[in-house]
Parts: C-alpha cells; sequence; structure tokens
C-alpha cells in the first residue's frame, strides 16, 4: 500500500516544526488539482497525506509556509522574507512505496531528501 508523509524540522531552532501550513497539489496534464491543506503537528509531521489509492503515479507539489511559521515564533525576518513559501515538485513513480518528503529548513535555507 502506497502512503505519502511530510515531517518539517526547524533548523534555527533545532526541533520539529509544528504548525505549519502544508498545501498539496497535483499536477497533471498542465492542471494542478488542489488535494489538501495540511497543518504539521508538535512532532512537525503531516502523515499520511496521501495513502492507497489515493497515491497515483505522476507530478506532485508540497507548498510548504514556512515565512508564516517563522513569524509566528516571533523571528525577526526581512520583508519581503528570503523564504516565504517553500515549493517541492517531485515524482511518484511507485504507487505502492512510500514516499517521505521532508522538510528542513531556517528563515535563509532548506534541504530536503526522500526519506522513508
Amino acid at each position: 500500500m502506497g502512503r505519502l508523509s511530510t515531517h518539517v524540522l526547524d533548523t534555527h531552532a533545532g526541533r520539529p516544526a509544528a504548525g505549519v501550513t502544508v498545501w498539496l497539489e497535483r499536477i497533471a496534464g498542465g492542471r494542478r488539482d488542489a488535494l489538501g491543506r495540511f497543518e504539521t503537528n508538535a512532532d512537525g509531521r503531516v502523515a499520511p497525506l496521501l495513502e492507497a489509492d489515493a497515491l497515483a503515479p505522476g507530478l506532485y507539489e508540497l507548498h510548504f509556509h514556512v515565512g508564516d511559521y517563522f513569524r509566528g515564533r516571533g523571528v525577526d525576518l526581512p520583508e519581503p522574507p528570503f523564504l516565504d513559501v517553500v515549493t517541492l515538485r517531485f515524482g511518484v513513480a511507485d504507487a505502492a512505496a512510500h514516499y517521505h518528503v521532508p522538510l528542513l529548513c531556517s528563515p535563509w535555507s532548506y534541504t530536503t531528501y526522500r526519506g522513508s
């Protein structure tokens, strides 16, 4: 059974990023289909975003609203912030697999990888 999940870590504070708004879209045939709006839990996780038949092969985008998150934590950001919404476009080739897409971020940088 396939599954898509995410996890956001605040590398500025060295802890999970609770309360980050995450939007999920599927991109197909030049269209964007909104699949949901989520918020990370106390451990910085949203799981699952999609599972079973809801996860199909194709292109997806996750939009992480990190500017709002850091503002809410009281971090002094320039206006506009260097990072506001981090968008990750990724492909799902095997809908039966687990795709974990973590985001490690600060107000000035981010990294991601395919986790397990």
